[in-house]
């Protein structure tokens, strides 16, 4: 039996599980077709609709040069179309709800949560970025929520479970039961201070108890999980898919990974097969699976990214700029729009001041994979803002930077999207060896991950990311000196022991400035008279 085909077929995706390929990790791919009548008659039907790592983006917004794309209230006219065209629809998402736009890190995502109450979300798990904020404003966002923030993984001290592990939604003739999984790998990216007294539990561990009891009690499972896509069969969604049998379909985020079609997982020890999803991040696009369901086994089904007032950018013969609708435009829901459009003029009109001009655009696609001159720019001001301690050099993780420069006008607001986190500049002192540990460590870092340097002037070394080394290391023109100590900038994510760099814990000495990370690069903007000119400056050689 194969499926019908879906509203865009230049991205539909359609399989039938009876003739799907019988190899571990491979894509679902094949034209979709009219399935035969009788035989869909005797099937059940489930629509899941699914987002994840939307991270603050409650209004439509400027992806680098194309404006207007994404947001909740367009979002929400493509939900209510899609369920005024299907009778038993789920609406999901994977996680990382926090930290992205100043509309929505100014009120702690409350305009997202509302906005998700709005459309009438079935739940949300919790993802690392939900440990941005203090355990108090997250159980505020739980309590705002009319829908469940999942994890069966994450634990208080005493054992309890921070949030619901799983729910049952009934339809007419089957249920499904739904379970979150949180990413352990937030022992490492979430912020010390605020997860100290969490237990995160082994994903698989947790599954391989929990599955069972579902599967007695539902047709159809469901992980709704912040995991990731890895290449690694033994990380991340793939690594619960292989070793936990009884999973019909994970929809996952944590990688932002734009899987346009499913990746199949065979578990080698059941004759069932697990669906893998991905919508990118953002909010840019809605991911849809169509389920067929029979004997408690998806028999078929069918796939779609629907973009959300994405565009081209087309050039005329003068070379003239244009933009053209990928897929249908999305006309914006008026009531949701009205519910928000508060939020965002009020950040607007106290962050509306323009503080300095980029000749060209800073970009950040590839901050986490490489030096690149917005990460430079970063770093430099962190040093520059506590010159007064005359230190070495400064370095911030990737992750801390979070949106580009685009060419033109700077605002404060920009300076918030690009650095959400209420993160302060930190100077610290580290012995010769523990600067030797510092980049023994940033050696075992690969290009991907948040946790990836960008770096100020002062320091120079090699990324060796196949052999987990680094070296050349030249601070100030000269090799590391074990007799002496260093003077180092970073941000108090990193000084108190996050992604990884838990050498920063060993310091001689601290001073936390208590100046935000955004405000010392706004201070810094000023300081270079507000023109901004991208440079890299060659302080990172990858080796490829």
């Amino acid at each position: 039996m194969m499926s019908t085909p879906m509203r865009n077929p230049r991205i539909a995706i359609s399989v039938g599980f009876l003739l799907a390929i019988l190899l571990t990790f491979s894509y679902a791919h094949g034209a979709p077709q009219e399935p035969d009548a009788s035989k869909k008659s005797h099937l059940h039907r489930l629509t899941v609709l699914y987002t994840n790592d939307v991270h603050g983006h409650p209004v439509k917004f400027s992806n680098f040069s194309v404006p207007d794309v994404g947001g909740l209230p367009a979002r929400a006219t493509l939900v209510n179309q899609i369920r005024r065209e299907n009778n038993n629809v789920l609406l999901l998402d994977a996680g990382d709800l926090n930290t992205g736009q100043a509309s929505s890190n100014f009120f702690k995502a409350k305009p997202d949560i509302l906005g998700y109450n709005y459309m009438g979300y079935d739940a949300m798990v919790l993802g690392n970025h939900e440990f941005d904020n203090p355990i108090p404003i997250l159980r505020e966002q739980m309590d705002l929520a009319v829908f469940p923030f999942l994890s069966a993984n994450v634990k208080t001290s005493n054992g309890d479970p921070l949030a619901i592990p799983y729910i049952f939604k009934q339809f007419s003739g089957f249920k499904v039961a739904i379970f979150g999984i949180t990413t352990t790998e937030t022992r490492v990216t979430g912020n010390p201070d605020y997860i100290k007294d969490l237990i995160f539990e082994d994903e698989v561990e947790v599954a391989k108890k929990l599955v069972p009891y579902l599967r007695r009690r539902a047709d159809l499972i469901i992980a709704l999980t912040h995991l990731g896509v890895y290449e690694d069969s033994n990380r991340g969604s793939k690594r619960l898919a292989t070793q936990v049998g009884g999973i019909d379909l994970i929809v996952d985020g944590n990688t932002d990974t734009k899987l346009e079609a499913p990746l199949i997982i065979d578990n080698p020890d059941s004759t069932r097969q697990t669906l893998i999803v991905q919508a990118w991040h953002w909010g840019l696009v809605l991911g849809k699976i169509d389920l067929w369901i029979r004997n408690k086994r998806i028999v078929d089904f069918n796939m779609e990214l629907i973009p959300i007032n994405l565009k081209r950018i087309i050039r005329n013969k003068k070379g003239e700029k244009t933009f053209r609708f990928i897929g249908n435009p999305i006309e914006e829901d008026p009531t949701l729009l009205a519910l928000l459009q508060p939020y965002e003029d009020k950040v607007d009109r106290f962050l509306a001041e323009t503080i300095g001009h980029a000749r060209k655009p800073f970009r950040n696609s590839d901050v986490r994979y490489r030096e690149t001159a917005l990460g430079d720019l970063v770093a430099d001001a962190m040093r520059w803002y506590l010159r007064r301690f005359n230190p070495d050099f400064a370095l911030t993780n990737s992750g801390a930077i979070r949106a580009g420069i685009p060419q033109g006008p700077l605002s404060r607001k920009s300076v918030h999207n690009i650095l959400p986190f209420d993160s302060s500049v930190v100077f610290l002192n580290l012995t010769g060896t523990k600067v030797q540990t510092l980049f023994d460590y940033i050696g075992t870092v690969q290009p991907g991950e948040g946790a990836f340097p960008q770096v100020s002037g002062g320091i120079r070394f090699t990324m060796d990311p196949e052999k987990k080394t680094c070296r050349d290391i030249l601070i100030n023109g000269s090799p590391v000196d074990h007799k002496r100590s260093y003077g180092i900038v970073t941000n108090s994510y990193l000084a108190s022991g996050g992604d990884g760099y838990r050498v920063f814990l060993e310091a001689i000495d601290q001073f936390n400035s208590s100046i935000y990370l955004r405000d010392a690069l706004t201070a810094y903007i000023n300081h270079l008279g507000g023109n901004l000119v991208p440079k890299i400056n060659h302080r990172i050689t990858l080796v490829p």
